[in-house]
């Protein structure tokens, strides 16, 4: 039976992980009696017993963690941003092309960033396929529920007395310096980074990335990129999805709940938008881990996962 070690299993991801594997008849989940959660010399020790590690971590425990493992047969699964854009690491996104069969023999996989899924999953198939050029300047605008924010966001929300400026939703990221950046330019090749426009709302869970595109930026048209996004998800948990219809609407929380991320496009030759909806804890947090965690045990990736 394959051990298993979530290490933060306190944190979002970590108890949302915990939950997912528990009905697993094929894994064994190893866990730390409560005064031994932050005793390095336990967690050293069980992270090199498992045979799968989970580092539900803030980014430099993360790093940490990663140190204190020494045997040969441990895969570890970071969870955080520390090493996404680190080249002896290997990036968890299965659908791109090739990374599968990184991913099914790799020791060190950094899981995505769930913002940086949805830009990656709407702008690689496209530089891929030379709609787009490397130097291309992209925007993005991604709004998310709260849960993306941790523990402490939030309680903030689910506070009794919720604060009239979190009844609406909230911009952030102003500086453009968010930490998602580096992996979403460098796993869709470009010279330059999105103008990145994050939002949290009053909502749980969900996600809804778009990326605006002119005649300006491609010269392909909404069917063409329709036809590349449907031989580029043929597998694993992203599918091309026709436009949705709620009534001219597009709700960020339509993916709540699985693991599965739809991409989709709308507009006309002149103006597009592309747009990935997804659950931020599911494909752009655990659904994400458990995927790559069934590549590297061989199994089905979905298994144990809603799509």
């Amino acid at each position: 039976m394959t051990r298993i070690f979530i290490d933060g299993k306190a944190g979002t991801t970590g108890l949302r992980l915990a939950e997912r594997l528990q009905g697993r008849k094929d894994l064994e989940i190893m866990e730390l009696p409560e005064e031994s959660r932050k005793d390095p010399e336990a967690r050293a020790e069980m992270l090199n017993r498992a045979d799968v590690a989970f580092l539900c971590l803030p980014d430099a425990a993360a790093v940490e963690a990663a140190d204190m493992v020494r045997s040969d047969h441990t895969v570890i699964i970071d969870t955080s941003t520390a090493h996404r854009v680190d080249p002896d690491w290997c990036y968890g996104m299965p659908e791109l092309s090739g990374q599968r069969e990184r991913i099914r023999s790799a020791k060190r996989i950094a899981n995505p960033g769930c913002h940086a899924s949805g830009f990656i999953a709407l702008v690689a198939p496209l530089r891929a396929a030379g709609t787009l050029g490397k130097n291309v300047r992209l925007s993005c605008f991604s709004l998310t529920g709260y849960s993306g924010g941790g523990k402490k966001m939030i309680a903030e929300y689910e506070a009794e007395a919720l604060p009239a400026l979190y009844q609406a939703p909230r911009q952030y990221g102003l500086g453009q310096s968010h930490k998602h950046l580096p992996e979403m330019a460098r796993f869709c090749d470009l010279e330059y980074a999105p103008v990145f426009c994050p939002i949290v709302a009053p909502y749980y869970a969900g996600m809804e990335v778009t990326v605006p595109l002119t005649s300006a930026e491609t010269g392909a048209s909404p069917e063409e990129i329709r036809e590349i996004y449907r031989k580029a998800y043929g597998s694993g948990l992203i599918r091309y999805a026709e436009a949705p219809d709620e009534n001219g609407f597009l709700s960020a929380g339509a993916m709540t709940g699985r693991d599965s991320m739809e991409v989709s496009v709308f507009g006309n030759a002149d103006r597009m938008l592309l747009v990935s909806r997804f659950d931020n804890l599911g494909k752009g947090a655990s659904g994400a881990a458990i995927q790559n965690m069934n590549i590297v045990l061989g199994k089905d990736e979905t298994e144990g996962l809603v799509e």
